[in-house]
């Protein structure tokens, strides 16, 4: 009797309603996070890729050797992975749009305060710290928010947010270029806090949780090391971001150094590098998409990276530094947007995105962290020559390949059609 009732019970019931859990791939709102991340990753990679404008004059103008002026530049980027386990927690927990506003409050924060700064220590407190803070409040959030939104068609979503990297990439340099000698450097700097004062409106204004909180939870989950593929994932994108952004921090004083250029044309070198980001975001997440998932494209992405740099060291003319950049640019760009849709497709529960995407970008800060001064101690070491930073960055994105490589035969073995 009461498996008949049962069964009427189940006939009569209306059709199941997708899980909250289910991410909808489209939709006005879903794309409005997209437009959110591009403007977030705008104002924290378009600022910190275009830090060759002020590596530069900040050395001249402090008169303080290349490393020095790199911790200002790699506090920021440290902060911005280093955060990412408590600003993705935070999301997870329900608390998105206010550690977005805080996040925003203090980035703008540390613009303004940086216009007003006459000394270094107070360039690491405003640009190295506190603008750094802000940035790692929004960056980890956002990506884990749009892995909450889209399945299939995630690597391109967040490639289209990553893009902002190379927009901000162009409109700051061109910003500096323009004003900076007419202007001054205080009031250069506060056109920029203007630029992304106006996009922090925008993404208040659109930005949406989806999920439901996850109240409870580790703040640092020692489960997921057990996965190998994620460990050796941890490993190889630290050592990948080892190297990626020396070359956005160095080559317009190499170009200058070495080459010989001017300094407006300085500018110019750093812009088509940024600007190059834009296709080198959207066609490697386009392929993977489309054809062999985000982790089989992340690793020709980074092997190529990782001999452009060896070649860099051959590089001797105006023309041969144009054509790295130009390719570098692409490459470069890749690696940096494939890496948060790689990681996203190793995490199969949605609502733990925030917290094991936020442990291995804390793991990539002491390598973003460390980095640039690195090769720019080894510039200084060496008497301003750039071959040991360069054989530097070369060799650890190589290393970084191959254990992304161990990572995917962790997962799929020998398998090479698998999509991953």
């Amino acid at each position: 009797m009461g498996s008949v009732d049962f069964q009427e019970d189940v006939q009569e019931s209306p059709p199941k309603t997708p899980l909250i859990g289910d991410a909808p791939d489209g939709g006005l709102t879903a794309w409005l996070q997209v437009l959110c991340g591009h403007l977030i990753v705008f104002n924290v990679w378009g600022y910190i890729t275009s830090y060759g404008i002020f590596q530069s004059y900040y050395i001249t103008s402090l008169n303080r050797n290349a490393s020095d002026i790199s911790w200002v530049g790699s506090l920021q980027i440290f902060f911005v992975y280093f955060l990412g386990t408590f600003s993705g927690r935070a999301m997870d927990a329900g608390y998105l749009r206010i550690t977005l506003g805080a996040g925003l409050f203090l980035q703008l924060l540390g613009v303004f305060m940086t216009s007003l700064a006459t000394s270094y220590w107070q360039l690491l407190l405003s640009q190295g710290i506190c603008q750094g803070i802000g940035d790692g409040l929004l960056f980890c959030p956002i990506v884990a928010l749009m892995s909450t939104y889209f399945t299939r068609k995630r690597t391109i979503a967040i490639s289209i947010s990553a893009c902002g990297g190379a927009t901000g990439g162009l409109v700051f340099p061109a910003i500096a270029q323009t004003l900076l000698h007419r202007i001054g450097f205080a009031w250069t700097i506060r056109v920029m806090g203007f630029v992304l004062l106006f996009n922090a409106v925008v993404i208040l204004a659109c930005v949406r949780q989806r999920l439901p909180p996850r109240k409870l939870g580790p703040l640092i989950e020692f489960k997921a090391f057990t996965d190998l593929s994620y460990t050796f994932f941890a490993l190889g994108t630290f050592f990948c971001f080892w190297a990626v952004y020396y070359a956005y921090y160095y080559v317009r004083s190499f170009s200058r150094d070495i080459i010989g250029v001017s300094d407006y044309t300085s500018f110019s070198i750093l812009m088509i590098m940024n600007g190059l980001g834009l296709p080198g975001r959207l066609i490697p997440a386009y392929l993977s998409d489309r054809y062999c998932g985000p982790v089989n494209t992340f690793i020709p992405v980074s092997a190529t990276a990782a001999i452009l740099l060896y070649c860099w060291a051959a590089i001797e003319s105006y023309g041969g530094l144009t054509a790295f950049v130009v390719i570098y640019g692409f490459f470069g760009g890749g690696v940096q947007s494939l890496f948060p849709s790689a990681l996203a497709s190793l995490t199969d529960e949605p609502s733990k995105a925030g917290v094991r995407i936020g442990m291995i970008f804390s793991i990539v800060s002491v390598a973003s962290l460390t980095g640039p001064p690195i090769a720019g101690a080894l510039i200084d070491l060496h008497g301003g020559q750039y071959l040991f930073a360069q054989l530097f960055g070369g060799t650890s994105m190589m290393i970084g390949c191959l254990l992304l490589i161990m990572a995917r035969y962790s997962k799929c073995g020998m398998n090479l059609y698998q999509r991953m």
